[in-house]
């Protein structure tokens, strides 16, 4: 019998019915694995894109630096190695070429300089085969630049990406800056507690106690980074209880450098607390709550029976600018900003503000106040457009006329 063509339709209709709701029509249609595509020319990885604007602005400053130091070398006939280990330079060269006395001296000696830095520069002189200048001075870049990166991060968690992209600006042509260009501890410190104020943001605990136990076996001044940690594990424990216990693993650690230090001296000099007396008693390091009030005084009376600045202390006038700075720094920093920087932060910055301020002998000093560098930010942060261009401006005037001072002579501290 013959088949319709309206029934061969029908036919037709159902088998395509049937071949639609068969599992094999539902498996996913395989398509051609795409093209391998060569990134185009000039393209780089997004992290080391990251990288450039920080490295573009801190080499920029570095050959800033290097042109003051040639310039000033030449016309005051001193050595670009004397000029970049000057101050403090020279101590840490010699704890790194010579060690420690072996008992508590009554003159200044190397007892007075905490481990990590002339232990780093041993290292890097012995590895790349170089002098103990130029491993201090390798270590002091290397690290003002990871500084920097770090800052950067830290800047734009805080604020945004073009707050960050100033702080690194003024931060890297902040007068205190010179440290990175210098024989100077700052380029191993500054890079651990950037990185472990990181740390501590991210909850990364362990991390960041580790960071803050190398940090105080840098120099005395970082112990502001125990109680940035211990801060930081209290508001953990507040937000999570007994669970944020873990948290305390950072302020437990933190202090373990200046311990292991202390430990060492114990067996060395039959002392823990050498380099306290070194410094309290050779250079004399002491903390006295009216220390501004009594560098204010000493101003005015070398001022008033000189009847000229000429012979003043350069130190005096540096460390009121600097206290200036520092207070206004602050007043915007705990005032001013909405949102407020972390408390761990904070913290950070307020410590080392009452290390600088109660200092018998070593002022907010612009060394100091880039230490205290959530400071530093938060002036590039309030700053923009002509205001920030004119603050860095009188950065940069600043930064001139300090750095030529601290270089080729021993009148002004960096």
């Amino acid at each position: 019998m013959a088949v319709e063509p309206a029934q061969e339709a029908a036919e037709a209709v159902t088998e395509s019915d049937a071949e639609v709701a068969s599992p094999r029509s539902l498996s996913p249609v395989r398509r051609p694995a795409p093209a391998f595509r060569r990134p185009r020319v000039g393209t780089l990885n997004p992290a080391v894109e990251r990288l450039r604007f920080p490295l573009a602005v801190y080499l920029s400053s570095r050959v800033l630096y290097l042109f003051i130091a040639v310039f000033v070398g030449l016309a005051q006939h001193w050595s670009l190695k004397a000029e970049m280990s000057n101050w403090d330079g020279v101590w840490y060269r010699r704890v790194t070429g010579l060690g420690y006395p072996d008992h508590v001296l009554h003159v200044q000696s190397t007892l007075g300089f905490f481990p990590l830095y002339p232990m780093m520069m041993w290292l890097v002189q012995h590895a790349l085969i170089c002098s103990i200048f130029l491993a201090g001075v390798l270590i002091s870049g290397v690290g003002g630049f990871i500084t920097t990166v770090l800052v950067q991060r830290l800047s734009a968690s805080w604020w945004g990406e073009e707050a960050s992209r100033r702080a690194v600006i003024f931060f890297c042509f902040f007068p205190g800056s010179v440290v990175f260009s210098m024989v100077y501890s700052e380029g191993v410190l500054l890079p651990l507690v950037a990185g472990c104020l990181l740390a501590l943001e991210r909850r990364r605990w362990l991390l960041a106690g580790v960071l803050a136990a190398f940090a105080t076996a840098v120099g005395p001044t970082a112990l502001a980074i125990v109680p940035a940690c211990a801060v930081a594990a209290l508001l953990e424990i507040r937000r999570q209880g007994w669970k944020g216990t873990k948290a305390l693993i950072a302020p437990v650690l933190a202090p373990l450098g200046i311990i292991a230090f202390g430990a060492f001296l114990w067996i060395w000099t039959g002392t823990p607390f050498a380099s306290y007396y070194a410094q309290h008693r050779q250079w004399g390091e002491r903390t006295n709550p009216f220390a501004l009030v009594d560098l204010v005084t000493r101003l005015f009376n070398e001022s008033y029976f000189t009847k000229t600045f000429v012979h003043v202390n350069l130190n005096y006038i540096s460390g009121i600018i600097g206290a200036v700075f520092l207070f206004y720094a602050l007043y915007l920093l705990l005032v001013k900003t909405r949102p407020r920087i972390p408390a761990p932060a904070i913290t950070w910055t307020l410590g080392i503000a009452f290390l600088a301020v109660t200092s018998e002998n070593v002022p907010p000093n612009p060394r100091l106040l880039i230490t205290a560098f959530p400071a530093v930010l938060v002036v590039a942060y309030h700053f923009t457009g002509q205001r920030f261009k004119r603050v860095l401006v009188v950065s940069g005037l600043f930064l001139i006329v300090m750095t030529s001072a601290s270089f080729v002579s021993t009148a002004l501290r960096p």
